[in-house]
């Protein structure tokens, strides 16, 4: 067989492996689950309608109560009810039995607001708005004026710089989600690569192997059915976000979060391919599983550095960071979600990351070579590169 044929015959039994196997099929469900329950508990919080009781003791306060209810309840299902009372020292008791929220009663320069700590500042604001509406009313309509002429030019219209700052937080957690999936999927599956070769070592597979196919074959293989893998259960989970967004009514979301999530799946199958061939040697220079600790160092490293350059870095570090491979794939569709990144610098991580690729495989393909057959002992990067110059 060729080697173009060989290494697809790898790769299909890396997949046909590993979706038999119940802790790959348990890690996915597992990922599907948590995002299903991210949404439900964040459409339970977001979703959840406050009401705030107010005790009164005169028409304008009640009057007031209901204008502040219009006013809190506005694009919200929030509501303000009245709770009417005979005496302000009932009213007081009411608050402080906590049977209201507050209690709203006349003071010498109008009306104060009675609480037991301190009132919700949204109830505070829609209540001084409605007293003061109320009230202005009340004394215009005693005055014989015209409220319509006296308010005339008071109007204030909405007019929003950024339209998207109201859901700046959600994408910064989507962006961070993008981060930290990529961190996982590509650490597990790295170490899946790593353990299924020092395994085929350890059981003496690899030597059959080895006599009936090209070394390098193996190599490409495991390297293409783990990025098929991992690539299913990127798509997977993504696809899960984006359905959560779409049903949970969060559809202003998805016109900056699509596009986002399609780029991150071509980042995620670079960025992986990168490393693949370095999880592959950390595997083929151990001897068993106990040196996988030491020699899977390196990947982990490489891993977890973008992981905090995406996490505390600043934003003029990112943008120049996320132009090197392996963070691209971290900090570019991150940085999509969260703002517009320009094509160029979109291109410039995709030629980069491919050429590092490119340089990682061959170096990992010829490390790879020389050391899977080794065993009895484990060896050193430094030695496995002094092996690849002999």
């Amino acid at each position: 067989m060729s080697t173009e044929s060989t290494w697809k015959v790898v790769a299909g039994r890396e997949v046909s492996t590993r979706i038999r196997d119940k802790g790959f099929l348990g890690g996915t469900a597992f990922m599907l689950v948590l995002v299903a329950v991210v949404f439900v508990v964040v459409q339970i919080v977001s979703g959840r309608a406050s009401t705030y009781d107010v005790a009164v003791i005169d028409d304008t306060a009640a009057a007031a109560t209901k204008s502040a209810d219009s006013i809190v309840g506005a694009g919200s299902d929030d509501s303000v009810s009245v709770e009417r009372v005979d005496t302000a020292d009932d009213a007081e008791q009411a608050v402080s039995d906590g049977d209201v929220d507050v209690a709203l009663l006349p003071a010498d320069a109008g009306y104060e607001l009675v609480a037991e700590d301190e009132a919700d500042d949204k109830l505070a604001s829609a209540l001084a708005t409605g007293v003061s509406r109320t009230v202005i009313e009340a004394n215009a309509q005693q005055q014989g004026v015209d409220l319509d002429e006296l308010q005339a030019g008071t109007s204030l219209d909405k007019r929003s710089l950024d339209p998207d700052a109201s859901t700046s937080d959600v994408r910064s957690g989507i962006g961070f989600a993008f981060v930290l999936i990529f961190y996982v999927t590509a650490l597990s599956f790295g170490m899946m690569i790593s353990q299924s070769v020092v395994q085929e070592k350890e059981s003496r597979v690899v030597e059959i192997l080895a006599a009936a196919v090209q070394i390098r074959a193996l190599l490409w293989g495991k390297i293409a059915g783990n990025t098929l893998l991992g690539l299913a259960q990127v798509v997977l989970v993504v696809a899960a976000g984006l359905i959560g967004l779409a049903v949970t009514g969060r559809t202003e979301l998805l016109s900056g979060v699509g596009p986002a999530a399609a780029w991150y799946v071509v980042f995620f199958v670079l960025g992986f391919v990168t490393l693949a061939s370095l999880w592959s040697v950390a595997g083929s220079i151990a001897s068993r599983q106990q040196d996988l600790q030491n020699t899977t160092l390196p990947g982990q490293a490489i891993l977890f550095a973008p992981y905090l350059i995406a996490v505390f870095a600043g934003g003029q570090v990112k943008t120049v960071l996320s132009m090197f491979p392996v963070v691209s794939s971290m900090l570019i569709p991150s940085r999509m979600v969260e703002d517009h990144v320009p094509l160029w610098q979109i291109g410039v991580a995709i030629v980069v990351t491919v050429a590092a690729a490119i340089v990682f495989v061959r170096i990992g393909t010829r490390l790879y070579e020389r050391t899977l057959l080794r065993t009895g002992r484990s060896i050193g990067y430094r030695e496995a590169f002094k092996l690849e110059a002999d």
